[in-house]
């Protein structure tokens, strides 16, 4: 026994005490990962020659690796919070500089830039002029914190039983007799100025078998304006009571007079998608359509797959981008450079960058944060037990000193 290997043993166990009281100084730090020392023997070149006789000369730690398991996810009051939950980091964009990161605590910046407390910027997808993701190289994301423009009514959905058992009306189509018609609705329209407007829907059986008449009414008047009461079109079914005409797209067309100072007329496609003639009361199951009045910015919401969704005090939601998570083929290759983030080295491979979801990377959870996945308890333990190895290491230096000593004195 020699005072090398002891040495070595309390260099290798204070290594190991630095490592744990990292672990456990970042108990708290939002996505941080468990380090743990690794030892490897250390052996004399010469001592090959000896066989089973070779006498180890100490212990070297071998190296400190990151533990990438999962943490647990925890929610927040800040819709821009992200945890990933399963594989992947979020990659950030700092001056040119990329890093990688586990850590989601993200806001806006003056500019619209989703940013950490660093200020680097998350990079993602952004979208193109249909809103549809534009997916290839990532980019900063920049989240316009405007509000949308009104959009005028142009189509709209009507789902609605008329009745089979109804018969003919003998008097001709007037708004104020409701026994010229079966059934009637209402249906809200926007103009071009974003103003709700609405818009009355009549139906009228006719002579012809399985054969209906749609009348409207803008603002208490029939239409069109000036004349006489005019159908829009007709609706027929079959004689098993579904559907026949119109068709979607095309629909019936219903002109709407908007006024000058409203964006001027606009012609609405009305269709009928899962209406039936069938032999029970009318009835209205569904009325849609796609006009809405202008909105201001409420929020944004994340969804698993890392949309970023913008919603508006008019009720609309728009996906402003997308999140794009990178992973690596060896995670622990990847080397830690501070503040919760990770540089790729020729160990960690060339990242592979892609939506949240997509092949073996995990999803995005807002307004949460993923934890440390450190345990306390089990750290506490590990420091016990270097500590023990570190004294253990010291005694065997004391006891070489002992036998040194003797050995003087003789």
């Amino acid at each position: 026994m020699g005072f090398q290997q002891g040495v070595s043993g309390l260099n290798a166990a204070s290594r190991n005490l630095d490592v744990i009281g990292n672990n456990i100084a970042n108990a708290n730090t939002v996505g941080a990962k468990l380090s743990r020392a690794e030892f490897a023997d250390v052996y004399a070149s010469a001592s090959s020659n000896l066989g089973s006789n070779a006498v180890g000369i100490g212990v070297r730690v071998d190296a400190v690796t990151q533990q990438f398991t999962q943490g647990n996810l925890r929610t927040t009051e800040n819709p821009l919070d992200m945890a990933i939950n399963g594989r992947g980091f979020f990659r950030m964009s700092n001056n040119g500089d990329v890093t990688f990161t586990r850590a989601g605590q993200f806001q806006l910046d003056q500019t619209g830039f989703v940013v950490n407390s660093q200020g680097a910027r998350l990079t993602g997808f952004g979208v193109d002029a249909t809103g549809q993701i534009a997916t290839g190289v990532p980019t900063d994301i920049q989240l316009p914190t405007g509000g949308i423009a009104p959009q005028v009514t142009s189509t709209a959905d009507l789902t609605l039983n008329l009745d089979a058992a109804s018969t003919v009306p003998a008097s001709a189509f007037a708004i104020t007799d409701a026994s010229s018609y079966t059934g009637a609705t209402s249906l809200a329209v926007f103009d071009g100025q974003g103003n709700e407007q609405a818009v009355s829907l009549y139906f009228r059986r006719t002579a012809t078998a399985n054969e209906w008449e749609v009348f409207a009414a803008f603002d208490g008047q029939t239409l069109p304006l000036g004349g006489p009461p005019a159908p829009v079109g007709n609706v027929t079914f079959s004689p098993q009571g579904t559907l026949v005409s119109p068709a979607a797209p095309a629909g019936l067309s219903l002109n709407l007079p908007f006024s000058a100072a409203s964006g001027g007329p606009s012609n609405v496609a009305l269709n009928f998608p899962g209406t039936t003639q069938f032999g029970s009361p009318f009835g209205v199951t569904q009325v849609s359509q796609n006009g809405f009045a202008a909105g201001r910015l409420s929020g944004f919401s994340i969804t698993p797959e890392g949309a970023i969704q913008a919603r508006f005090s008019n009720g609309q939601t728009q996906i402003r981008g997308q999140v794009a998570l990178a992973d690596f083929r060896n995670p622990q290759g990847l080397v830690p450079i501070g503040n919760n983030q990770w540089a790729q080295t020729l160990a960690s491979g060339q990242p592979s960058v892609s939506a949240p979801g997509s092949g073996n990377l995990g999803v995005v959870q807002g307004g949460a944060l993923e934890e440390s996945n450190v345990e306390l308890t089990q750290q506490l333990v590990d420091m016990i037990t270097a500590q023990r190895s570190y004294q253990a290491n010291a005694q065997t230096i004391q006891a070489q000193d002992q036998i040194m000593q003797t050995l003087v004195n003789l």
